[in-house]
């Protein structure tokens, strides 16, 4: 009947569906995928408040940075030891699960900044001198090769850049090329480590960011009072297959569209957004009256707001849950949408729904914290700078 969440015990119903066997994480939480779920249930933001911030960098910011942390063997730079254990652990928990790498294995690498730590010291700190072996860890290249090496995975590697939209972007990518025979397997890794002050301010300054202020306070998606998204750090990873053993959720479809409006602002008749959603919808042979969730981008922008709160009106005429989770992880950048969808596919696997907790008058399907997953399909919405739309479609499998 109309209205009624299917039972998708299977997913054989999608032809070109893949699923999520593995995944790893590395987040403001902490090293680890656990880390990530118990911050998560704990229902307490990740940041902290950092000095050096502001326009005179006279003051603490509030973001939610990657901890110290990882394999020095790895290198010393940060970013690269949060990539690579990220891959790691999504490699090592797929093996758990069932996965036996094919004979080609594919790496995208969802990123934007890339390594802007280092970045900062080879201009302030070396002015620009380094021996070649310490300058190759700024590339975006190395992050990859370093990964192909290491578990001697021999297919295409790429990087996949749609500003915030990047992740899932790269996990659509992987959907096609498993659907056209590219790769047997692909792994899917998107990171982003740049809530340095620098990088910040300007955020702050267009008036998109906040972070003179605990998240929780600031950062209200679906809520009133919002100011804007706090910063997050973080690198998560998947492996993606056609089927495995014990699976957390299948990817039935997705899409991506683009504004081709303005560099910063959201077309104000959100059409390209709604497109984006039926073209999804439509890739995953999914009915709008189908989907049980809406993992929204949920950045606490007016903006942002106003787009998702139309699309939920629009195309789904508001019966989906929201979920919201920025306020707890910080915005992530190219990550953002990977610390999402690793919330949504652990709770499947865990038969939870996390979500921020509600801190004022919210939109009546916000999602208040952690609830029960009483099943059902879930669309994650990523919504990047410069007009880039995408949307994922997910289902729980057996």
């Amino acid at each position: 009947m109309p209205g009624t969440i299917p039972d998708l015990n299977t997913a054989e119903q999608h032809q070109d569906h893949m699923t999520i066997a593995g995944i790893g994480a590395v987040t403001g939480y902490g090293w680890g995928r656990e880390a990530l779920w118990e911050g998560l249930l704990s229902g307490k933001h990740a940041a902290r408040p950092y000095p050096g911030y502001g326009p005179e960098r006279d003051r603490h910011g509030w973001v939610a940075r990657v901890p110290e942390g990882g394999d020095p063997d790895a290198g010393p730079a940060l970013y690269g030891r949060a990539v690579l254990e990220s891959v790691r652990e999504a490699v090592a928990d797929a093996r758990a699960r069932g996965w036996q790498p094919g004979r080609t294995v594919g790496l995208l690498h969802a990123i934007v900044l890339g390594n802007v730590y280092e970045w900062r010291d080879f201009y302030v700190v070396d002015h620009g001198q380094r021996r070649s072996r310490d300058y190759l860890r700024l590339l975006p290249s190395t992050p990859n090769a370093m990964i192909m090496r290491e578990f001697g995975f021999h297919g295409p590697a790429m990087n996949a850049t749609a500003a915030c939209s990047s992740a899932n972007v790269a996990l659509l990518t992987a959907q096609m090329w498993l659907a056209q025979g590219v790769a047997d397997d692909v792994i899917v890794v998107a990171s982003d480590l740049s809530a340095t002050p620098d990088m910040v301010q300007p955020f702050v300054a267009v008036g998109a960011a906040v972070d003179d202020d605990e998240p929780l306070s600031a950062c209200r998606p679906f809520q009133q009072g919002s100011r804007g998204f706090g910063f997050g750090e973080a690198s998560t990873a998947f492996v993606v297959t056609r089927e495995v053993a014990r699976p957390y959720a299948a990817v039935l479809g997705g899409a991506m569209t683009n504004d081709g409006y303005h560099v910063i602002s959201v077309e104000p008749s959100h059409e390209q957004i709604f497109e984006c959603v039926r073209r999804a919808l439509s890739n995953a042979d999914v009915r709008p009256e189908e989907v049980a969730y809406l993992n929204s981008h949920g950045s606490g922008t007016q903006q942002c707001d106003d787009a998702e709160t139309a699309l939920l009106a629009k195309i789904f005429d508001d019966r989906p849950q929201v979920i919201a989770t920025k306020p707890l992880t910080g915005h992530c950048q190219a990550a953002s949408a990977g610390v999402e969808v690793a919330a949504t596919a652990l709770g499947y696997d865990r038969g939870l729904v996390v979500s921020s907790p509600i801190v004022a008058a919210a939109h009546p399907r916000l999602v208040d914290g952690t609830t029960p997953y009483n099943g059902g399909i879930t669309v994650k919405t990523a919504l990047g700078m410069g007009g880039n739309n995408s949307a994922l479609v997910l289902g729980p499998v057996a």
